[in-house]
């Protein structure tokens, strides 16, 4: 275990020094937030019809999935990606250490230093200028916080098994390029998933994407309470579990096959 979080302290120390692409970050999703508020204030406007939430929810949830925006940035782990390339991965199989941990501890670091970084800031600005309410109970406050850990959890889980398909491709620049589309739409970071029609929400409700947006800023709001909340966090880390088994297993079976040359 103190492998492991030696990797995950020094990746993390390493990723916050990047902060003037932090701040550009932060530019940018307040910008893209003024533009998606102005948008669903339109819709709300021009709406007579009862919505699934009330407009002061959304512009809540419009923020907080500005804030946490880099959990539904996945792609492959652009290091490991070189190293399979070069063949230098053999050296990293000959480590005392389990390889999928490494690649899951680099990832989860990957996704948490960008996140607090970017995050705090703009729950200020949003907070005291846009709108953006705070937790609606010291519970739902609580449970947000669980389940923000889920959903890095799940976005590390997702973002190792991207990984562990370099064994195949490569590259990796196909599976980079399409994993965005469908990770954005049914996140939640795109439309809040409680407009999309109904026919969709039975669809939706099983993917483990939800788990990445959706389900914390829900909670946040108080709009998935009590045992709905609690169930909403089993999903959450249902989906951590089965997608850790699975990039276990689609690991052993990528390392069996895989060949280095070179030497």
């Amino acid at each position: 275990m103190k492998a492991y979080l030696a990797i995950f302290g020094s990746r993390f120390r390493t990723l916050l020094q990047y902060r003037a692409a932090a701040l550009a970050g932060i530019g940018t999703q307040l910008f893209f937030g003024v533009v998606r508020m102005m948008i669903f204030d339109a819709f709300y406007r021009s709406s007579s019809s009862p919505q699934p939430m009330t407009r002061e929810q959304v512009i809540t949830y419009i923020w907080l999935g500005q804030a946490m925006l880099l959990l539904t940035m996945l792609a492959a782990d652009a290091d490991v990606s070189a190293m399979i390339r070069t063949g230098n991965v053999a050296y990293e199989m000959t480590r005392p250490i389990d390889l999928y941990t490494l690649w899951f501890t680099r990832a989860f670091s990957g996704r948490a230093a960008p996140l607090l970084m970017r995050a705090i800031p703009i729950f200020i600005v949003a907070g005291l200028f846009f709108g953006m309410r705070g937790p609606a109970s010291f519970t739902a406050g609580v449970m947000f916080m669980l389940s923000l850990f889920g959903g890095l959890l799940l976005a590390a889980s997702m973002t190792t098994l991207l990984t562990i398909s370099l064994l195949w491709t490569i590259s990796g620049e196909g599976i980079s390029r399409l994993a965005p589309a469908p990770i954005f739409f049914f996140s939640g970071i795109a439309i809040p998933l409680p407009l999309f029609p109904g026919w969709l929400q039975s669809f939706i409700a099983v993917l483990p994407i939800r788990g990445l947006i959706d389900t914390p800023l829900r909670i946040y709001m108080d709009h998935l309470a009590g045992t709905e909340a609690v169930a909403a966090l089993a999903h959450q880390y249902f989906w951590v579990f089965m997608l850790v088994i699975a990039g276990r297993a689609v690991m052993a079976r990528g390392l069996r096959n895989l060949v280095v040359q070179g030497g």
